[in-house]
C-alpha cells in the first residue's frame, strides 16, 4: 500500500492504496514469551490462510496448496506448484508463502529483490508489503528484504517479536510484552506506536497502523483522511486488518465491522456472519467463513474478489 499506489489510484480512479498488499490480517493472540513453544505451534499462531492486496487474493487450502485470483501481470498467481504451505501473504504484484519447514517461497514482481527469500529459514511468520518482505524468525528476531528507501527494512535490531505486519512504506512489530515497534515512513504518523501497550495484534495499512488491545478494543495512528483511524468505538474485536484507507475488525460473534473509505463498497460488511478471518485490500475486503468458503466486497476490477467458488480454505484450530 505504497504511496506509489496512490498515484495508481488517481490514474484509474479506483484505488487509494497496501500490504499489506497490502493490509495485514491479524488474528487475536496473547503476547507471551516464545521459549518452550515448538516451531510448529509458533507458525500456527501467526499463520494466515487468506490474504489480499492491490490486485490479487490468496487462499490457503486445507491440503496445504494455494489458490489465487486477480491480476497476474507479473505471474504472481502462478502458485500451482506450491505445497506444504502453512501461511500466505499477498504483496503488490507478488505473493509469498511460508512452508511447514520454516522456509519461504515467493513469486511475482521482484524489482527491489522483495522475492529473494530462498535463503530464509527458521521463519514462523511472513508479511508482504508494497515492495518489501518481512519474516519473523523462531527466536523472535526479524529479517527483511526488498526496497529500503524509507527505512522500512531496518529491523535487524528487533528482538522479542511475536508478530509482524508490512505496510506501504513501513513495518510494524509486536513485542512479547504487548508493546509495539515500527520503522519506515512516518509522514502521517503511522509509526507513532511507542506509547501503545497491552496490544495483541497489529496490522499495517498504506499510511495507517492498527493495533488490537487485549480487552478487544482498537487503537490506530496515521492518516485519517477517510476515517480509517476512527476505531475508538469498536469493541469485542478479535482480529483487525488495515487496508489502504479502510480498517476492518472481526467481532467475537463472527460478524464484521469496518470504518473508513467506502466509495467502492469496501466497507460493506455489516451483513457478514460466521466469519473466522478477514483481510483488507486496497478497495476491497475478504472474509473467510467457518465452513471454509470465502466472501468478498467490493471492487473487482482485476478479479481479486472472484472467490465465491473457493472451498476447503484452511481453518486453524485457534479459530474454531
Amino acid at each position: 500500500m505504497k504511496k506509489r499506489c496512490t498515484i495508481v489510484f488517481t490514474i484509474f480512479m479506483v484505488f487509494a492504496l497496501l500490504l499489506t498488499g497490502c493490509g495485514g490480517d491479524e488474528n487475536l493472540t496473547s503476547p507471551s514469551n516464545q521459549s518452550g513453544i515448538s516451531t510448529k505451534d509458533l507458525i500456527n499462531k501467526n499463520a494466515k490462510s487468506i490474504s489480499t492486496s492491490f490486485y490479487n487474493t490468496l487462499g490457503l487450502k486445507s491440503d496445504s496448496t494455494v489458490v489465487a485470483t486477480g491480476g497476474n501481470n507479473h505471474d504472481q498467481n502462478n502458485i500451482s506448484d506450491w505445497n506444504d504451505i502453512v501461511s500466505v501473504s499477498a504483496g503488490f504484484e507478488y505473493n509469498i508463502g511460508l512452508k511447514s519447514d520454516g522456509t519461504v517461497v515467493a513469486v511475482g514482481w521482484n524489482k527491489y529483490g522483495q522475492c529473494d527469500v530462498s535463503g530464509w529459514k527458521d521463519i514462523i511468520a511472513i508479511a508482504a508489503g508494497f515492495d518489501h518482505t518481512v519474516g519473523l524468525k523462531s527466536d523472535g528476531t526479524v529479517v527483511a528484504i526488498g526496497d529500503n528507501n524509507l527505512g522500512e527494512r531496518n529491523v535487524s535490531d528487533w528482538t522479542d517479536i511475536v508478530a509482524i505486519s508490512a505496510g506501504g512504506n513501513h513495518t510494524i512489530g509486536l513485542k512479547s510484552d504487548g508493546t509495539v515497534v515500527a520503522t519506515g515512513d512516518n509522514h502521517y504518523g503511522e509509526c507513532d506506536v511507542a506509547s501503545w501497550s497491552n496490544i495483541v495484534a497489529v496490522s499495517a495499512g498504506d499510511d495507517h497502523t492498527v493495533g488490537l488491545k487485549s480487552d478487544g478494543t482498537v487503537v490506530a495512528v496515521g492518516s485519517n483522511r477517510f476515517g480509517q483511524c476512527d476505531v475508538s468505538g469498536l469493541s469485542s474485536i478479535v482480529s483487525v486488518s488495515a487496508g489502504a484507507s479502510h480498517t476492518v475488525g472481526l467481532k467475537s460473534g463472527g460478524t464484521v465491522v469496518a470504518v473508513g473509505q467506502n466509495a467502492l463498497g469496501q466497507s460493506d460488511v455489516s451483513n457478514w456472519s460466521n466469519i473466522v478471518a478477514i483481510s483488507a485490500g486496497t478497495d476491497h475486503t475478504i472474509g473467510l467463513k467457518s465452513d471454509g468458503t470465502v466472501i468478498a466486497t467490493e471492487t473487482n476490477r482485476y478479479g481479486q474478489c472472484d472467490v465465491l467458488n473457493w472451498k476447503n480454505i484452511e481453518i486453524y484450530d485457534e479459530w474454531k
